[in-house]
């Protein structure tokens, strides 16, 4: 499944999530408060703080000599005009030290740990991973989210289900601003809205329905279903923490070779299905070995199958999908059709845990067209808001709320 290193020639810097070589596997940038369930939070912090930490693994025996690089942005992830020494306390290139080996593992890794240097502005920031000093050389980038509480959110709590069916949800709210000097907000100020933490399917640009100058607020209110977010479902999910008692939705483990195979519970559709509460992690999932050690370093990484049956010939291409993989529509998480057996199928390599996901079709009009749709799922939902200052020139991250939209 592994292809080894990529040159550094194949490699071309995007600004999104995104691992840049195969043996990279399991990165997390999460806020750490010391709980195992810290990476399902968003890489969000407060000009305040400094929490955020950065982990993954390498599938090596031998440690390698990784570099770290913070490039600052704008709101619409494009790489501002600021200089390092405009929003760095200092310089901005750190070698990460902190690495422990894995131990008695099927495949050998190395497990890599940084903290999240601080800086000066608040805004978008995407982190970059990278190999002996060479920024070329890439391995991994990250974004991150840096906010000043200058901009308040208020919601309306209307949060009824909307159009056909009662499937969407939208976020009605209204920012006051009164806080900062804006003489245009209209042109200055933008908005982005995120689901799970995800930015596969995120809203920007969204224009206000009401301003109120006397005030400072501009109102936001949704009534079409263009800016609201689909309901979606809860999270299907698959528990390998132990290897030697798997838990809820596995099926077989084939123990012959190494790595291990475990085949997921066969899926279908839930499209026909009525919705059924249960407590999900929103897309995300943690890493926990239950049988013994550590989990950082003494987690397995077997390989994972997952197996749709549809009820009908798909005739776009279908992906599973979860925060484990950055919500990437790559060949990597693409299913395939086994002619055979009248299935889609892909097996991923994945390390011990508890891991939500699900199947989106690669088509605008039928990405829930395999999960269905319904506006009672638990789903959390992320407001940033930006301002386009003079001084600095740059988008700078002045407002954010987080708000789960029916709580369990």
């Amino acid at each position: 499944m592994l292809t080894g290193l990529t040159s550094p020639a194949q490699k071309r810097l995007e600004f999104i999530d995104k691992a840049y070589e195969a043996t990279i596997k399991t990165v997390m940038l999460y806020p750490t408060l010391g709980n195992i369930t810290d990476n399902l939070n968003p890489a969000v912090t407060s000009i305040d703080q400094n929490n955020l930490v950065l982990e993954f693994d390498e599938l090596s025996a031998n440690r390698a000599n990784f570099n770290a690089k913070l490039i600052h942005c704008n709101y619409d992830w494009t790489q501002s005009t600021l200089h390092d020494m405009d929003f760095m306390h200092d310089y901005n290139e750190y070698n990460i030290n902190d690495y422990s080996f894995s131990s008695n593992t099927h495949v050998p890794y190395v497990h890599y740990k940084f903290a999240i240097p601080p800086v000066k502005l608040p805004g978008n920031y995407l982190l970059i991973v990278y190999r002996d000093g060479n920024k070329n050389d890439l391995v991994i980038s990250r974004r991150l989210m840096v906010y000043a509480e200058q901009i308040n959110v208020t919601y309306d709590n209307q949060f009824a289900g909307t159009g056909t069916g009662r499937s969407t949800q939208p976020i009605n709210f209204t920012l006051n601003y009164a806080g900062v000097d804006i003489q245009n907000p209209l042109q200055s100020l933008h908005v982005v809205i995120l689901q799970n933490h995800r930015w596969d399917n995120f809203k920007s640009d969204l224009a206000p329905n009401f301003i109120r100058d006397q005030s400072s607020e501009l109102e936001y209110r949704f009534f079409d279903e263009e800016n609201t977010f689909k309901g979606d479902n809860e999270f299907r999910f698959v528990d390998f923490r132990s290897l030697n008692y798997p838990g809820q939705n596995t099926g077989s483990l084939d123990k012959s070779r190494k790595p291990f195979h475990l085949f997921v519970a066969q899926d279908r559709p839930r499209t026909d299905q009525a919705y059924s509460q249960y407590n999900d992690y929103d897309g995300g999932y943690i890493i926990d070995n239950k049988d013994y050690g550590e989990a950082a370093t003494s987690g397995n990484y077997i390989e994972v199958t997952f197996t749709l049956n549809p009820y009908q010939k798909y005739n776009y291409p279908i992906y599973v999908l979860g925060a484990f993989n950055q919500w990437n529509h790559t060949e990597e998480n693409k299913l395939t059709f086994n002619t055979t057996l009248g299935i889609f199928e892909q097996t991923l390599l994945l390390k011990q845990g508890l891991y939500n996901y699900q199947y989106v079709i690669d088509s605008p009009d039928k990405l829930n067209s395999i999960e269905g749709n319904h506006f009672e799922t638990q789903n959390s939902y992320e407001i940033f808001i930006y301002n386009r200052s003079f001084q600095p020139n740059a988008d700078l991250l002045l407002g954010y709320s987080v708000r789960t939209l029916n709580p369990r």
